[in-house]
């Protein structure tokens, strides 16, 4: 039986384009930017788990009529049969699809002026020649194209065929084309750099000798379960000592986490109602010709599930795996199925907890190996690769880690140019500084959904007659209610909880998960700057909101050519209270890159995470049941472990 969270099947985006071809004529000449099944209602949910009642199968789909360059709201009810909504949204630009970007691609390379252009550089082998276009934000839109849907493109040119493209960069060339028409507006030829002696190579076969050869071979190291697998998987749900969880998949948030709950002794206890990723804003800070424009929303502009790619694409997983596959669909609205898109799989996570006991016959120990379900997925952005891991632990932890790896973007300057806002990698090649901002939308729920989000700060007694040493330190806790944001603290190593006060463990305290933060960085905007106008979600480490359905993108539903924020500001600023109620946690972490050469020409991956941890949500450690190593599998002497 199909569960109402799962992911719409290839019969479901069928029956939707059929719907909408007939009722609204959307078929040639128009592009489906996005087709995705709506969540029901927390409520809607809540009946189908106690009675089996199933709640209308609804699919929203954002059209994009290429001749007038009109976007459309479209919603679906499958269940019904019936288009319930279609609408012109105005005065904005859904997302970029792959299509687009991939036609772009063979329109500018066949160009006249560009092949020109090309040519005046002494390229000539097009087919080694690669645009990548890029979406514009509205700072930096020309004037004259305004009411357009239109990108700009970088150029690149592989050295050989299957080098490396990345590596270069064809300097001073940038075209600016009409995504509807595919009509080029503009080739933009402002300066050319002469290719220096670059080795931007990572493929074994063009990667120099010289560079080989210089390692001892690595020894097997294999990983096995002999009993098999230790999780089980059931459609969409996974289930893996105490934990229970959903997987989802949509266009945009890619894999997402549902009704994650934890078994305590017999006692299914709600932890999540969702997590997943909501927004990722990549600004370059070079403000260069090359790179003023660079400012990506991986994930508002195109879309984390758009980019997925099949985990058959090479050795991503070790161990005892399954995977699931995720099912898309391209601009026409057919679908398609990304293989093994979505990894599961357990990983020992060395010790647990232990203790060495100083008996009086000798000293004894009690020691626990600690395991960790992992579920995963990779995304390739163009030239950068990040691949999520959520992690979930035996003591009730839960782990976020994302791996940024991939091609940095380099340009080349002449002998002696200055390039302050980079690092020379290579020969006169230099990558930019720049930042990667993820946002992860957090919908806790710790025993329910009546919950208020309270900064955790450490703060220090004063020095006086109680605390002569200045030993002491307590724990302050405010509540974050009307104000809606709060930003990381260092010297008070400030964190958050999402309080459940309407819930008691055995000691009579409220229970809670905790945001551990990682990775938390400051925007390094003016407050001025229009790339912070359009991404003011960067500006805070955390916001808090009321649950609502509508309110899903933090920097907007509509980010392609933005000039202002559309979300986590305005909502924030309704006023709402978020005490005692139904709460949303938006984290804001990632990375500051100031690149380096280690980075090239392929970057080893640059990890960052956060936790969430119960806070009192157990009485105690609830790994306290966890089953001690069998002795042949330790290793507590000489010689193999078995």
């Amino acid at each position: 039986m199909s569960h109402p969270l799962d992911p719409l099947t290839s019969d479901e985006f069928r029956a939707t384009t059929a719907l909408l071809s007939a009722e609204h004529g959307v078929g040639e000449g128009w592009r489906y930017c996005s087709i995705e099944g709506l969540q029901p209602s927390k409520q809607a949910l809540d009946a189908f788990a106690a009675d089996g009642t199933v709640p209308p199968r609804v699919v929203e789909a954002i059209c994009l009529e290429r001749a007038t360059n009109r976007t459309f709201r479209a919603r679906v009810d499958l269940s019904a049969d019936a288009v319930t909504h279609f609408a012109h949204v105005p005065d904005v630009q859904a997302n970029v699809t792959v299509d687009e970007w991939e036609e772009a691609d063979a329109v500018l390379r066949e160009h006249p002026d560009v092949v020109a252009a090309l040519e005046k550089r002494g390229i000539t082998d097009l087919s080694l020649v690669f645009m990548d276009t890029w979406t514009y934000g509205d700072a930096v839109m020309p004037e004259e194209w305004r009411d357009r849907r239109i990108g700009w493109s970088d150029t690149w040119v592989r050295a050989a065929e299957g080098a490396n493209p990345y590596a270069g960069p064809v300097n001073g060339l940038h075209c600016v084309i009409d995504l509807n028409s595919m009509e080029l507006l503009r080739v933009e030829d402002t300066h050319s750099v002469p290719r220096p002696d670059v080795m931007g190579e990572y493929v074994p076969r063009h990667v120099p000798d010289r560079l080989k050869g210089h390692r001892p071979p690595r020894k097997p190291l294999e990983i096995v379960q002999p009993e098999g697998i230790g999780f089980e998987v059931d459609g969409h749900e996974l289930r893996w000592q105490n934990w229970t969880m959903r997987v989802g998949f949509n266009h945009r948030e890619g894999m997402t986490l549902h009704a994650v709950t934890y078994d305590d002794a017999g006692r299914t206890r709600k932890v999540a109602h969702q997590l997943s990723f909501a927004e990722m804003v990549v600004p370059y800070r070079d403000p260069s010709i090359d790179h003023y424009r660079r400012t990506a929303f991986d994930i508002g502009e195109w879309g984390l599930g758009f980019m997925t790619q099949s985990l058959e694409l090479g050795c991503d997983c070790l161990g005892e795996i399954r995977y699931l596959d995720a099912v898309l669909h391209d601009s026409s609205g057919e679908p398609y199925t990304i293989a093994n898109a979505i990894c599961l799989h357990e990983e020992d996570s060395a010790v647990g907890w232990k203790h060495v006991d100083h008996g009086a016959h000798g000293p004894s120990a009690e020691v626990r190996r600690q395991r960790r379900f992992v579920v995963s997925f990779h995304v390739t952005v163009a030239n950068y690769e990040y691949i999520t891991y959520w992690r979930f632990y035996e003591d009730g932890n839960i782990e976020c880690e994302v791996r940024a790896t991939g091609i940095m973007v380099v340009t080349h300057v002449e002998e002696g140019q200055p390039h302050p806002h980079g690092t020379l990698v290579d020969e006169r090649t230099y990558a930019p500084y720049h930042q990667h901002f993820l946002v992860a939308r957090l919908d806790l729920e710790p025993d329910g959904r009546t919950n208020t989000v309270v900064r955790s700060e450490t703060v220090v007694d004063p020095l006086g007659p109680e605390n002569p040493l200045g030993l002491g330190i307590r724990q302050v806790s405010t509540p974050i209610t009307l104000e809606g944001h709060d930003d990381f603290r260092w010297e008070s190593q400030r964190a958050w909880k999402v309080v459940n006060e309407r819930s008691l463990n055995g000691l009579g305290t409220p229970v809670s998960y905790k945001l551990v933060p990682g990775g938390a960085i400051p925007s390094f905007f003016d407050p001025a700057s229009p790339v912070l106008q359009r991404a003011q979600v960067i500006g805070h480490t955390v916001w808090v909101t009321p649950h609502d359905s509508e309110e899903r993108w933090p920097a907007g539903e509509f980010v392609n050519q933005s000039r202002v924020d559309h979300g986590l500001p305005e909502w924030v600023q309704q006023g709402r209270s978020t005490a005692d109620t139904d709460v949303v946690l938006w984290y804001t972490f990632g990375i500051h890159h100031i690149t380096r050469p280690e980075d090239w020409p392929v970057m080893p991956a640059d990890i960052v995470s956060f936790w969430l941890k119960p806070v009192g949500f157990f009485d105690r450690n609830p790994s306290l049941d966890v089953e001690p190593q069998p002795t042949s599998a330790c290793h507590t002497g000489p010689g193999s472990c078995h």
